[in-house]
């Protein structure tokens, strides 16, 4: 958690200076990345909500995504990723969204990815996505370093991006 926190310091600072909000939706990190972002004093003036969609059931019930929407496409995938993060934004009416989809070992998942894969989306006045491969089948490294990423893309982003 202590490599998180200057990231999220650095994310809450940029957040509030431009007076913008955001939600996040986070899987294999398994609530790190929100942890992380809560942590900063005053995170109630950027940070409008955040859960962990770990299953379909989940992603249905919570994010809202049905099967018709999941046509196509396949979890822990740069594009599910992205419609994970615009739902999120849509739901919270927030000006950013940070979603992370992934396996964090020790064994792949069912989609068949090895240990160590995110996906990563930000979606926001900018947008982007990464996927990340740490090559470890470490579980809590994993989580560490998918959510340390995660924070680093959004911090990234939201510096790089316009008002």
């Amino acid at each position: 958690m202590q490599t998180l926190l200057p990231l999220a310091a650095k994310i809450a600072e940029s957040l509030i200076a431009r007076g913008e909000t955001l939600g996040v939706a986070e899987s294999s990190t398994g609530g790190l990345i929100s942890a992380a972002l809560l942590s900063v004093p005053g995170a109630s003036a950027y940070y409008r909500g955040g859960s962990v969609i770990y299953t379909p059931r989940a992603r249905a019930a919570i994010a809202g995504i049905t099967k018709e929407q999941m046509e196509g496409l396949r979890g822990a995938t740069e594009p599910y990723a992205a419609l994970l993060a615009r739902r999120v934004r849509e739901q919270l009416a927030t000006d950013w969204a940070l979603s992370e989809t992934g396996a964090t070992g020790p064994s792949g998942n069912r989609y068949g990815d090895a240990p160590g894969h995110s996906c990563m989306a930000v979606i926001g006045p900018g947008e982007r996505t990464v996927t990340l491969e740490t090559g470890s089948s470490d579980r809590i490294d994993n989580m560490r370093a998918f959510a340390r990423h995660a924070l680093a893309l959004l911090a990234e982003t939201i510096e790089t991006t316009p008002r």
